[in-house]
């Protein structure tokens, strides 16, 4: 019998890969997708993409979403208790691991175990350590469509918010970026792939700047 788990969900590439990766496990079986919602502006955490879209993803890969409620401009401290309260109702419902898609950030990680430990839990990191060159190709082989929705202008040109993540793309980016985005270069919303019942219908809206750098590609459902 497959060990539950949840999985942490933000809608993009990494998530949808350790999603990917989870379903061919012979140790362990999703059977939720944790989300953190900005509560005044309906949209996923971070990646700043509509509650819409999110819930669109969540019917075509038919599992469960939890969302974890947060205020605009959350502190760490509001954050963490958040997530304590998410995990404690985790733990009461018999989950005792939560997946995350971090791949080599190992002072992420380490909060992740840290908070985690300290109700108990347990992080798992399925695609951990793979080369990021390989995991965004092989990414892209398997099927996977997806747009860059939000963009750090320091890191990478603001054009390449609302572009798809493609070879084209990746050519494109500057050698100081990482191909996955794990620095926090982009941030991305998957509308397709093998974890899909069916692709999300989506159309590029406006692209606008927030807090000096940040640029994000307003992404509407197509019957918006």
């Amino acid at each position: 019998m497959k060990t539950p788990l949840w999985l942490s969900w933000s809608g993009g590439k990494d998530s949808s890969l350790a999603l990917h990766a989870l379903q061919q496990s012979e140790e362990f079986e999703v059977t939720g997708l944790l989300t953190t919602v900005t509560a005044v502006y309906e949209r996923i955490s971070m990646h700043g993409v509509r509650r819409e879209l999110l819930d669109q993803q969540v019917e075509a890969i038919a599992l469960p979403l939890i969302e974890v409620l947060i205020p605009q401009k959350s502190s760490n401290e509001v954050y963490a208790e958040a997530m304590r309260k998410a995990m404690l109702d985790a733990k009461s419902q018999g989950i005792q691991h939560i997946a995350f898609g971090d791949l080599f950030l190992e002072d992420v990680r380490d909060y992740r175990i840290e908070n985690l430990n300290k109700v108990d839990m347990q992080a798992i990191f399925p695609i951990w350590g793979r080369d990021t060159t390989e995991l965004a190709e092989e990414f892209i082989a398997q099927g996977f469509k997806t747009i860059l929705v939000s963009v750090d202008a320091e890191q990478i040109d603001a054009s390449f918010a609302g572009r798809e993540f493609d070879g084209a793309m990746l050519n494109d980016l500057p050698e100081s970026a990482d191909p996955c985005g794990e620095n926090g270069e982009f941030h991305t919303f998957v509308y397709d792939g093998p974890i899909f019942t069916q692709p999300i219908a989506v159309k590029k809206g406006e692209v606008v700047l927030r807090e000096e750098h940040f640029y994000y590609c307003d992404l509407l459902p197509s019957d918006a």
